[in-house]
C-alpha cells in the first residue's frame, strides 16, 4: 500500500512539473491572488482507439469515449490520447483525475444529430428542455484538456442567423441547407433541415435549446491548455462554479456573426488564471459572470482572477463583466492584453435585477486598435435580448442594481476606438472609477459620460483626426 501511494505520488509530480510553472504572473501584482492549483493526473494514458473508435469523420464514437473514461476512472484516472482524425460523437462526460488529450491533427466533432444531446429524464422518460453541452463534467476534481487537436461543436446547426450580418452569397448558402426563415426573412432558424430532424415543435422551443460547448460544474483543478475550441452552438469554454482553473494558450474562435459566440465564460469562479490564449468570435470575448438576483447571491462572486497574455480579435468585448454578476466580482487582475478589432475593448454592462458589487478590479497595460465603437464601455441598462424577442418584453426589476466602482484602469493604449469613454446610468451605479497614464486617439467623440463625479481621469491624453 505505501508502495503504491509512493508511486501515485511520483506520477501526480511529474504531471505538475510537466504543465507549466504559473508562479511567475503572479509577482508584483497590484492586488493579491492566489495562484491556482493544478490537477494531478496519473501517468496511465489508453488511445481513444483501443475502445473501438474510428476517425473517420463517418462513425458515432459516443460510446467509445464512455468506455474509454469509465475504464481510466475505474483505475484511478489518467491520459486518454485521441490521435489523428476526425471523431465524431455526442456527449462526452469526463470524470475525476482524467485527462483528455488531443494530440496534433485530431479533431473531435460534435455530431450534426442534435438529438443525440437531449437528455431524457429516467423516471418520466420526458426530454430535457435544454440540450447538453458536449463536453461535460460535474462536481468532479483534477480534470485538464490538453493538446493541439480541435473541439469542433458543429454550431452551424444549431445557431439562429440574423440577414443583415450576412452577405447575399453567406445567405443564399445558410438557406439551401433547409431551415426556417422569419421576421420577413430577417431571420433564419435551423429549423426543417434537410438533412437532420429537429428536437422541438416549433423554431422558437429549438432556439431555447441551444448550450455550450465545454461546460464545467462545481469542479476543481482544471487545466485547458493547447486546444482550439471552435463552432459552439452558444458559449465555448464555460467554468461554473468552479475553482482552480488555468486556461493556457487555447484558440477560440467562431463566425463573426454567430449569436451568442462567447469565447470564454467564466462563471462565479475563484482562483483563475487566463493566459496566453487567442480569441476571434462572435460575442464577447473573455467574459466574467456572477449569477442572476438571489440565485447569483447564493454562489458566490468570481474573484482572485489574472487574466493576462492574452490576444481578442473579433468579439463584442474584449475584456467583459456582466451581464450578471449579482454574486459579485472581487480581486480581478487584467493586465497585458491586446484587442484588436473588437467592437469594444473593456466592456462592463448590467441592469437592474442583474447587477451586483465590484471590489478590487485592476485593468493596466491594455492594447487596443481598430475598436469599432468604445475604448471603455460602462452600461446599466443592459437587458438579455434572445434572438428574435424585443425590448418591449424584458422584465423590469428594482432590485440587485449593478453597482460598478473601485475599478482601476490605467496605461491604455488605444488607437481608433469611436468613443474614448463612454458611461450610462447615475453615479450610484458607476463611480470610484479611475482611469490613469492612457493615450486614446478616437474618431467621433472622446467622453459620452452621464455624470462626470463618477470617473477621476488622471494624466489622460486624447488624440484626434485634426478638422
Amino acid at each position: 500500500m505505501k508502495k503504491f501511494s509512493f508511486l501515485f505520488l511520483l506520477a501526480c509530480l511529474s504531471v505538475h512539473a510537466h504543465a507549466g510553472d504559473y508562479g511567475r504572473y503572479y509577482q508584483s501584482l497590484p492586488v493579491a491572488l492566489s495562484e491556482p492549483s493544478l490537477p494531478s493526473i496519473p501517468t496511465l494514458t489508453v488511445s481513444l482507439t483501443d475502445f473501438g473508435a474510428k476517425g473517420d469523420g463517418i462513425t458515432d464514437n459516443t460510446e467509445a469515449f464512455s468506455k474509454a473514461i469509465s475504464h481510466l476512472s475505474q483505475k484511478g484516472g489518467g491520459h486518454l490520447n485521441v490521435p489523428a482524425g476526425i471523431y465524431l460523437t455526442g456527449l462526452v462526460r469526463l470524470k475525476s483525475h482524467i485527462d483528455l488529450h488531443l494530440e496534433r491533427n485530431a479533431i473531435i466533432l460534435a455530431s450534426p444529430e442534435r438529438s443525440v444531446f437531449i437528455k431524457k429524464d429516467n423516471n418520466t422518460g420526458k426530454p430535457d428542455t435544454k440540450a447538453t453541452p458536449t463536453i461535460t463534467a460535474s462536481k468532479a476534481t483534477d480534470i485538464s484538456i490538453t493538446g493541439e487537436g480541435i473541439i469542433d461543436g458543429n454550431g452551424k446547426w444549431w445557431r439562429a442567423a440574423k440577414r443583415e450580418k450576412m452577405s447575399d452569397v453567406e445567405w443564399k448558402e445558410l438557406t439551401e441547407l433547409g431551415g426556417t426563415t422569419a421576421n420577413n426573412d430577417k431571420l433564419w432558424y435551423p429549423f426543417g433541415l434537410k438533412h437532420f430532424d429537429n428536437i422541438a415543435t416549433s423554431y422558437e422551443e429549438q432556439e431555447k435549446m441551444r448550450t455550450h460547448l465545454i461546460r464545467l460544474t462545481d469542479c476543481q483543478r482544471i487545466l485547458i491548455k493547447g486546444v482550439t475550441v471552435q463552432n459552439s452552438p452558444k458559449f465555448h469554454i464555460v467554468p461554473q462554479r468552479c475553482s482552480h482553473v488555468v486556461i493556457d494558450g487555447v484558440n477560440v474562435r467562431c463566425p463573426w456573426n454567430a449569436q451568442n459566440g462567447d469565447g470564454i465564460d467564466l462563471m462565479q469562479c475563484r482562483e483563475v488564471l487566463v493566459v496566453n490564449s487567442m480569441l476571434d468570435v462572435g460575442d464577447d470575448g473573455i467574459c466574467l459572470k456572477g449569477g442572476v438576483g438571489a440565485e447569483g447571491v447564493k454562489y458566490g462572486p468570481c474573484e482572485n482572477i489574472l487574466i493576462t497574455g492574452n490576444t481578442v480579435f473579433h468579439a463584442h468585448g474584449g475584456f467583459v463583466i456582466g451581464s450578471e454578476f449579482s454574486g459579485g466580482m472581487f480581486n480581478i487582475v487584467v493586465k497585458d492584453n491586446t484587442f484588436s478589432g473588437t467592437d469594444v475593448g473593456l466592456r462592463f454592462k448590467s441592469g437592474p435585477g442583474r447587477g451586483g458589487k465590484t471590489r478590487d478590479i485592476h485593468i493596466s497595460d491594455i492594447y487596443m486598435s481598430d475598436i469599432k465603437n468604445d475604448a471603455i464601455l460602462f452600461e446599466t441598462s443592459y437587458a438579455d435580448r434572445p434572438v428574435g424577442s424585443t425590448a418591449s418584453n424584458q422584465p423590469k426589476a428594482e432590485e440587485f442594481i449593478p453597482e460598478f466602482s473601485d475599478i482601476h484602469i490605467s496605461r491604455i493604449t488605444c488607437r481608433d476606438a469611436k468613443t474614448g469613454i463612454t458611461a450610462k446610468g447615475t453615479k450610484e451605479m458607476i463611480h470610484d472609477i479611475t482611469v490613469a497614464n492612457s493615450t486614446i486617439f478616437y474618431t467621433k467623440k472622446d467622453i459620452a459620460i452621464d455624470d462626470p463625479a463618477m470617473f477621476k481621469l488622471t494624466n489622460v491624453v486624447w488624440n484626434t483626426y485634426q478638422h
